[in-house]
């Protein structure tokens, strides 16, 4: 008998609106180009998003190797 699918409330730390919010990260980076942190935040309506998301998103998009920093402390896209 096979088991029952986890229940929601077990989702990972990289639930699926972690990707919806990195790829808003990385759209807002190929439009725009690369931006502070700050500007990024703006860009992609952050100060909406729940508290620790946006910082969340970057963090994972970062360890993914989709978003780098530059040596002025700007992020970019790869």
């Amino acid at each position: 008998m096979p088991m029952p699918p986890p229940k929601a409330t077990t989702e990972s730390p990289r639930d699926r609106h972690v990707f919806h919010e990195m790829g808003q990260i990385v759209r807002a980076l190929q439009e725009q180009g690369p931006q502070p942190i700050a500007d990024l935040a703006r860009l992609v309506g952050a100060p909406y998003w729940e508290g620790g998301r946006f910082e969340r998103a970057v963090s994972f998009a970062v360890a993914d190797g989709l978003v780098v920093h530059t040596t002025d402390g700007r992020l970019q896209v790869v």
